[in-house]
């Protein structure tokens, strides 16, 4: 047999766990629930006087909006866990939530009219410094325990979100910080959610870096060895993160706990592989955070609930169960 010979059936075994029957089920079960949030909500579109103008205004906004901030924030969990090789760490606990916040405040504060751009431009750059600060502090924690990580990120976390508080009191911004992180979509809009768009660069550019990335969560030492740039790989798996947490906290606002549920879910059933994983931790992370939007829009109707507050039931729940499990293996 020739190498090329043996080469194409691993390829083809390859192409076969990236789309397989299960991933396209999975795929029809997201479209219906999608086609079902098109049409969920107090205002009649098919009767409306203006209701086809409405549909277009505010319903395929939040629709695409649910669809871009669940795979961000599901692929930024992924990505986290690999570089730190923990499974209970994502953005909302190693504080990379509250850093975008900060800088969120920052902008308002010393740019009153800035526009979402200006503002997203603040909130990635914190996100970035933030996420930063937690890698280096990592590396100087000798105690590498899995339970450990996620404290040190939650302590960060807190000590970030208190400088944020004191400066909203001290600016009379307090109101509009627990607006912007009430994790919601009933803001999203025409006109104010395109940035969202910029996510699905950074899906591809994960996917483009996969095998690196993986190669990256394995440590230091043997990414070293096998002739990979560590550093390098973690600045560029950083900067995707803080890209994709800044954009998602600008718009919609703080999704706890979805980059922690997503990629544990996904692992269990399909192992570390982060290639043949990121379609099934995108379409997983964007079906968490649909139910949870229809769920808040319907339980109370005609109110609503935000999305970061069943989130936070469902994530502490997962995040509980997996500290148990763990402890019992």
């Amino acid at each position: 047999m020739t190498a090329t010979q043996s080469v194409e059936p691993r390829q083809s075994r390859t192409r076969t766990q990236l789309f397989d029957w299960r991933l396209l089920l999975g795929l029809a079960i997201v479209l219906a629930l999608l086609a079902v949030s098109l049409f969920v909500g107090q205002y009649n579109i098919l009767n409306g006087e203006d209701g086809w103008r409405m549909f277009a205004i505010t319903r395929i906004p939040r629709t695409v909006a649910l669809v871009l901030a669940g795979a961000a924030m599901a692929m930024s969990g992924l990505v986290m866990q690999l570089l730190t090789q923990n499974r209970f760490v994502e953005p909302s606990t190693t504080g990379t939530t509250e850093w975008a916040g900060l800088g969120l405040l920052f902008v308002m504060y010393f740019i009153p009219a800035a526009n979402i751009l200006e503002r997203m431009l603040g909130a990635v750059v914190f996100s970035f410094i933030g996420t930063m600060v937690f890698f280096l502090f990592l590396r100087r924690v000798s105690l590498r325990s899995s339970l450990i990580v996620p404290i040190i990120g939650i302590m960060l976390g807190a000590v970030v979100s208190s400088v944020s508080t004191f400066f909203a009191l001290q600016t009379d911004m307090l109101q509009s910080l627990g607006v912007w992180f009430a994790g919601s979509f009933t803001s999203v809009m025409q006109g104010q959610y395109e940035v969202l768009w910029i996510v699905l660069l950074v899906v591809i550019a994960v996917f483009f870096f996969a095998d690196r990335l993986t190669v990256a969560g394995l440590g230091e030492e043997i990414a070293t060895n096998v002739g990979l740039n560590y550093n390098r790989m973690v600045l560029i798996g950083t900067g995707l993160i803080a890209v994709a947490t800044g954009i998602v906290t600008v718009v919609v606002g703080s999704l706890p706990f979805l980059g922690l549920i997503v990629p544990n879910i996904v692992s269990m059933f399909r192992g570390d592989d982060l290639r043949s994983n990121l379609p099934w931790v995108v379409l997983l992370g964007v079906g968490i955070v649909t139910v949870c939007d229809l769920i808040g829009r319907t339980i109370i109707a005609p109110f609503e609930i935000p999305v970061s507050v069943i989130l936070g039931i469902v994530g502490a729940v997962v995040f509980v169960t997996l500290i148990v499990r763990q402890r019992r293996g």
